[in-house]
């Protein structure tokens, strides 16, 4: 099945003109909607400090300068839209309550698009990249660099659910790509994964993917990581959050490696 929506979430910066041209490519491999998500600081969140006792005009103010900036950065992003230079391309500026608004426009897209800068944590779209990943599950695609999303792609396959999400969703792109190769690391996994499993799985599907199976044990993503560089991969595709949300983010694990890597871009589905 092809992908009918791309969504771009956008907050009026310099980031989102790398993230609009990665969100058109993807786009223009499906004649998909490209969905640019304007995502304002949300003046219900400044409320709990608006009530009875915020004195003096400290309060009118601090509204309007946040109103000033939303309006500001929704200019900014619309003309960033505007210079893309995708036809079909949708603007959506979100009011309060921001994050519920962003839930449903993640929900009604096929595959979520970001810059490299979110997945790192820097920058105003951070929390919305944790959101979006994390809390609404969505596919999600950090572009890096001269992002190709038809070239070389490689997969991280160890038998998890969050494995097998992230290639089930991953799917059309997988159609789409020059070449894919499964990486499978046996010994870092307790899990018994069969690679030429997932290799039937996508050769009925009209994917035809290559094994390569990374010795050693401990961590695995540096050794995914370097498998993908070798190949000169311009995705890999990995489940996100395989151990608990929390101890990902605070101890590191995989997808805390993979996000924080310098390449390739990254598929991510949890």
């Amino acid at each position: 099945m092809d992908w009918a929506r791309i969504m771009v979430p956008l907050n009026g910066g310099d980031d989102d003109g790398r993230s609009l041209k990665a969100g058109a490519k993807v786009a223009g491999l499906f004649g998909a909607e490209l969905a640019a998500i304007y995502t304002p600081p949300d003046i219900s969140d400044l409320m709990p400090w608006v009530g009875d006792g915020y004195m003096g005009g400290i309060q009118p103010a601090a509204l309007d300068s946040l109103r000033e900036a939303a309006a500001a950065g929704e200019a900014a992003a619309r003309s960033r839209v505007a210079a893309c230079g995708y036809d079909r391309t949708a603007f959506v500026a979100l009011s309060a309550p921001v994050w519920a608004s962003l839930a449903m426009e993640g929900r009604l897209s096929d595959i979520v698009v970001f810059d490299d800068h979110p997945a790192r944590g820097r920058g105003a779209l951070a929390p919305v990249f944790q959101q979006i990943v994390a809390d609404e599950q969505r596919p999600t695609l950090v572009a890096r660099g001269d992002f190709r999303p038809d070239g070389v792609v490689a997969v991280a396959w160890d038998g998890g659910k969050e494995a097998s999400r992230a290639v089930r969703t991953a799917l059309p792109l997988l159609q789409k790509a020059r070449s894919v190769t499964i990486l499978n690391a046996p010994a870092a996994s307790p899990r018994k994964s069969d690679p030429a499993a997932l290799q039937a799985f996508l050769a009925v599907r009209g994917v035809e993917a290559g094994i390569v199976r990374v010795a050693g044990g401990g961590e695995p993503a540096p050794a995914l990581l370097r498998e993908a560089k070798a190949l000169s991969a311009d995705l890999l595709v990995a489940g996100a959050f395989g151990h608990p949300r929390l101890q990902e983010f605070i101890f590191g694990g995989a997808t805390r490696s993979f996000l924080h890597a310098e390449a390739p871009s990254l598929f991510i589905s949890h």
